[in-house]
């Protein structure tokens, strides 16, 4: 199966975190520009909110406030090809990382988290809000040419009372999704090419992982493959945005997949909307492109939007 496509707007600035909202737009990061963007069908593009640092992903909370996971920065880079890239690297004027909400009636942007059990928050990723309210992290750290962080599965609430590790010691975390029944939390994993699915037993918590060596794991993708974020269909199918083969792969709940291709080589998001749920956007970031296609089947409406 082949995509067919039209392209919304470019010259966006590594976009990343989709949300389509209710009134046909959608909004998303750039991180590279530091800032969240609201763009229109028509392509027109509005700045919602200006952060310091590089905000990586975004999702409505239960007030209608959106809320960004932010990694503190990147060195950036232009491939011989023009693309935009980064190594993941901290630029100089990195501090920590941290979890922000923005009001998106005044753009005011409130800092919630910068640390963790009193561990900083080193490159938060992406966030999913389950139906309690409360939200699920990734943060995978920073590398440097001489060492990369382990990454970690994070669990806060919204008013700035509770953050916690639910996971540690992770390889490059990224892109988190919830099952339909909420009873599944699925994390990408970026350098590795899988996905790791834990099994949620109370907001906030999953259960020990299982002895057997090839559990609770789909992938890896063979060759260079790497994974990003991620939107669930409503049957309970990953749709997981994938590096360097750009496209979405399309995980099966037996961990079976498929690969639909589109021609940036980043392709990091996929965000489901329309009276259906079959309209689909769909991030470039390499080329700074906002995608937008039918999908074949329904995705998962989330727990909040505005």
């Amino acid at each position: 199966m082949t995509l067919e496509y039209q392209i919304v707007t470019d010259g966006l600035q590594f976009p990343e975190g989709p949300i389509a909202m209710a009134d046909g737009s959608v909004l998303l990061v750039e991180i590279r520009r530091r800032t969240l963007t609201r763009v229109w069908p028509d392509g027109r593009k509005d700045i919602v909110a200006e952060f310091e640092g590089g905000p990586n992903g975004a999702a409505i909370g239960p007030d209608g406030a959106v809320y960004v996971v932010n990694n503190g920065g990147f060195e950036w880079v232009t491939t011989p090809t023009g693309a935009i890239t980064t190594h993941g690297k901290a630029p100089a004027d990195y501090k920590s990382g941290s979890v922000q909400r923005v009001d998106l009636k005044t753009g005011e942007v409130r800092t919630l988290y910068t640390e963790c059990d009193g561990r900083p928050l080193r490159g938060p990723n992406d966030l999913v809000f389950d139906r309690a309210g409360g939200m699920w992290i990734s943060d995978p750290g920073k590398v440097h040419r001489d060492w990369i962080h382990y990454g970690h599965l994070l669990y806060a609430r919204p008013d700035g009372s509770l953050i916690r590790h639910a996971r540690d010691a992770m390889m490059t975390p990224n892109g988190v999704g919830l099952s339909p029944d909420q009873k599944k939390l699925y994390v990408a994993e970026t350098l590795t090419a899988r996905v790791h699915v834990f099994d949620i037993t109370a907001p906030g918590e999953i259960a020990a992982s299982a002895e057997a060596w090839d559990a609770e794991v789909f992938g890896p993708l063979p060759g260079k493959q790497m994974l990003d974020s991620m939107a669930l269909e409503a049957s309970g199918r990953l749709c997981v945005g994938t590096l360097r083969n750009g496209g979405i792969t399309i995980f099966e709940t037996d961990g079976s997949y498929q690969h639909l291709a589109l021609p940036d080589p980043m392709i990091t998001n996929i965000c489901f909307g329309g009276s259906d749920m079959r309209d689909a956007w769909i991030t470039g970031s390499a080329t700074g492109t906002l995608y937008k296609c039918r999908w074949p089947r329904p995705g998962l409406r989330l727990n909040f939007n505005a």
